[in-house]
């Protein structure tokens, strides 16, 4: 399954939710340096749908903000 995401770097508070079928925001406290913030969202997603880290993968947007993965579950 193919998702997308949002993501905000370096919040206060850190969230994931769903906002259509398919798309999500996530907001996370690390910075968007050394793939901090990418290793966040990715543990993000893959606790949302309970699988292990090793089944999320980046298809797109590694370094932008809009970030395209795709979950194996």
């Amino acid at each position: 399954m193919q998702i997308s995401v949002r993501v905000t770097p370096k919040a206060r508070k850190e969230c994931f939710e769903e906002t259509k079928q398919g798309e999500f925001t996530a907001s996370v406290k690390e910075r968007a340096e050394r793939n901090e913030a990418n290793d966040r969202v990715q543990w993000l997603v893959a606790r949302h749908f309970n699988v292990p880290l090793t089944n999320v993968r980046f298809l797109t947007g590694v370094r932008g903000k809009k970030k395209v993965f795709d979950v194996v579950q």
